[in-house]
This record gives structure tokens, sequence and C-alpha cells, in this order.
């Protein structure tokens, strides 16, 4: 049974309009058949309601076979309040800056306490002085900072393919993270 997670973030702390985005890409994604309409019991959070694997999820994948048709587990999940998205495996807390290119990952992972409750949404490089939202700095692998995610439980493994993920990223308005959990 394939437990991993691909969730797709966009790269915005506070996404404007978040629940009504979450609402207008659900049926974007029911419409295409890569989800169910409706949510059922094939998730992992509370209550573990999610929205089923649906069959074109084949058509947005690089390794369709990978897809958890068979697993109880296999819904999207959509969060629409503050969270950190960050890898479970091989992850060392390593971030840069964008501007001076110096690994910053300490004191970027030490500003989270500050994040998370929202009384800011960016983090100033203290190599540079550079100032951004938390995700236009550099992770390797993808993190993700949002009040807006999607959880697809056990998609990592097929990988989304890169012209879904623009589409993605056109339809939220702004860049997307996957992080793989």
């Amino acid at each position: 049974m394939s437990h991993s997670q691909a969730i797709v973030v966009p790269r915005i702390s506070s996404f404007p309009g978040h629940e009504a985005k979450a609402r207008m890409i659900l049926r974007w994604l029911a419409e295409r058949r890569i989800v169910e309409a409706l949510p059922t019991t094939c998730g992992r959070g509370v209550g573990g309601m999610a929205y089923a694997l649906g069959s074109g999820a084949r058509n947005v994948v690089l390794h369709p076979e990978r897809l958890p048709f068979a697993e109880p587990i296999n819904g999207l999940e959509v969060v629409t309040k503050r969270c950190i998205y960050t890898p479970t495996r091989a992850f060392a807390e390593e971030a840069g800056c964008p501007e001076c290119r110096q690994e910053i990952g300490e004191a970027l992972f030490e500003s989270l306490d500050e994040w998370m409750p929202a009384q800011t949404d960016t983090f100033t490089c203290p190599e540079c002085g550079y100032e951004d939202d938390i995700n236009g700095f550099l992770f390797i692998p993808a993190c993700g900072f949002s009040n807006l995610g999607f959880i697809f439980n056990g998609w990592g493994e097929a990988v989304f393919a890169q012209p879904f993920l623009d589409e993605f990223a056109g339809r939220l308005g702004f860049k997307v993270a996957v992080v793989v959990v």
C-alpha cells in the first residue's frame, strides 16, 4: 500500500479568497474526472473525508500504474487553513536565499514560529537583507507554506505531469510547489 502524498501548494502564504478558489479547483478536477465530485471516506484527515481518485487521473501523471485505485485511502483532501508542508524523508531543513544564494535554513525554519500564527508572511535573509514571501526562498526538496493546499493521498509515486501542474498553477494564479510526503 502506498502511503505517499503529493501536495500541491500555491507559492503564497495568504492566498486571497482561498475558500472560493478551493471550490473552483475542486469543480475543475471533478469535471476532468481527476477526482470524484462528492467526498467519501477515502482520506486520512479528520473524519477521513476526501474526494476519491477518478479515472481521469491517469491523464495527469507520468506513472498511471502507480495510482492507488485499489487502496481505501486514495482521495484528495483540501486544506483551507494556514499549514506548513514539508517532506518527511531525508528533509535536512535547508533553505537558500534567491538573492545571495547563501544557506539560511536554520534562521528561516526558526521564523516559522511567527509565520504559523500569521504574524508575518515574509522572511528576511539574515545574510543580505532580501525580503520576500517565505515561499520565494529556495527549498530542496520542495516545501510549501500557505492557507491553501491540495493533498493527493497515495499519488506521490505516480508523479504529476508538468502540463497538469502548469494548468493547476494557471487556474490558481500563482506558481505551485509539489511537496512529496
